[in-house]
């Protein structure tokens, strides 16, 4: 038995995979990867992969990245973990002061946790207990978006709404409110862009006209909807969001835990259009894609109302052993100085702008219905017929098909549904990416009118 086959059967026997149909997954034969190298997987074979969707959505600057590792042995040498109960390190009060620097205005208090489940059950908590502190004892349920992904946690699947994702445990979540996220190509609403004067907006301001007086927040992933199949919002749904919660005075949440991290071409979504939320939730990328780590940035009045009297202090009573860990505070510090030093935003604008001529070509595929793209994110919704939009039978699974085909041919990616997600690193080069949207292009072509060459 080869060392790859031992691993193979290791793997079936001990390890249950997320988010993956394990009696298909012990019937295949796992791809088990051993190392890397800037956009490259490699795995136990030998064999290399372009790695299509960053490790998860994770990777910024490429594996391996000279900084960024020598920013984890540095700080082996000094101390790997402390707990930020009772005590401070330096790694996490440095990171803190340079989260703040980038992000939003008024964001002002930065809370560590290491997921980006953690992150929005973080914000959900501070929200609730704010209006509470505010003597607003009404205002405890959660206004979210049809599409919504926020994680799998018990909170964050109450602000969800896949199904898949779910459905099977609705019995044990809380209830809130709903608001159509613009699925342009699959209006919410039934309207046409840009006819539809952003109409999706009425709908959420009638929510909010009925029933504010008893919403604490509004939960929304800026700009782009990640798991939803990487909706993109058209310019000005985001900034609309903004000025009607200001106006029924809710909080506004903004889950940037995909978008985080230059995904969009900015920093961070919310800067397309100005907005400065409330809360503001980080993970994925902040690490560069190195360790677990995230953040929920709040404002100082929300910071203040969990302080409580001198007579009678409080607490906000929430925490994770790892929280503030040093060792993914000081590689999430080096990401931050790779994209300062080496100007990593304005460095990926060619990349973006040939990301975004290539991508217009496969509308040219007949069996493509949408194409979908902000900065280095996009989606590729395949369909049975482009004219009536009528997806793929779910059985059909057309989209793990697409992706299993590609990995043959170098590249790895992963579907959601049948929208093909590519969300390569920012380091990208451009014959890298030309590599990687072509073998997409032709695994598309091939499974979906079964044609070669």
């Amino acid at each position: 038995m080869s060392r790859t086959d031992r691993l193979r059967e290791l793997d079936r026997l001990y390890v249950w995979h997320p988010f993956t149909r394990m009696r298909e997954w012990l019937e295949g034969e796992p791809l088990i990867i051993e190392r890397a190298q800037g956009v490259y997987l490699v795995d136990t074979d030998g064999r290399r992969y372009i790695d299509g969707v960053s490790s998860l959505w994770v990777t910024v600057h490429g594996h391996r990245k000279r900084e960024l590792d020598r920013a984890i042995r540095e700080q082996l040498e000094r101390v790997s973990h402390s707990t930020l109960l009772g005590l401070g390190n330096v790694p996490s009060i440095v990171l803190a002061e340079r989260l703040v620097s980038l992000a939003p205005e008024g964001l002002a208090k930065v809370f560590y946790s290491d997921n980006g489940s953690t992150a929005v059950e973080i914000a959900l908590k501070l929200a609730f207990y704010y209006w509470q502190k505010k003597g607003k004892y009404e205002k405890k349920r959660f206004l979210a978006f049809t599409g919504a992904y926020h994680g799998d946690t018990i909170g964050t699947m109450s602000v969800g709404e896949i199904d898949v994702f779910v459905g099977r445990y609705r019995p044990l979540l809380f209830p809130s409110y709903r608001a159509p996220y613009p699925y342009c190509y699959r209006c919410p609403v039934g309207k046409v862009y840009p006819d539809c004067a952003l109409a999706c907006l009425e709908r959420l301001e009638a929510v909010l006209k009925r029933a504010h007086r008893r919403i604490a927040a509004c939960i929304i992933e800026p700009v782009v909807q990640g798991a939803a199949g990487m909706i993109v919002a058209p310019q000005g749904f985001l900034e609309g969001v903004r000025r009607l919660t200001k106006r029924y005075n809710v909080l506004l949440i903004a889950d940037e835990v995909a978008t985080g991290f230059g995904r969009t071409g900015r920093m961070f979504a919310c800067q397309w259009e100005d907005v400065s939320p409330d809360i503001l939730c980080l993970a994925k990328g902040i690490t560069g894609g190195y360790l677990p780590l995230a953040a929920t940035i709040s404002t100082e009045p929300i910071f203040r109302a969990h302080l409580g009297t001198k007579r009678r202090p409080d607490a906000f009573y929430h925490g994770h052993t790892y929280t503030g860990n040093p060792l993914a505070c000081s590689v999430a510090l080096a990401n931050l100085e790779v994209f300062e030093k080496e100007r990593t935003l304005e460095k990926i604008k060619p990349t973006v702008a040939l990301f975004s001529k290539l991508l217009e070509e496969f509308k040219e595929l007949r069996h493509v219905g949408d194409v979908r793209y902000k900065g280095l994110m996009a989606g590729i919704e395949l369909v049975q017929n482009k004219e009536t939009k009528k997806p793929y039978r779910v059985e059909s699974r057309m989209g793990v098909r697409v992706c299993m085909n590609a990995r043959g041919r170098g590249v790895i990616v992963r579907p959601l549904g049948d929208t093909i997600v590519v969300m390569p690193p920012l380091s990208i080069k451009k014959r890298e990416l030309r590599a990687l949207l072509s073998a997409i292009y032709e695994s598309i072509r091939e499974v979906t009118e079964g044609a070669r060459g």
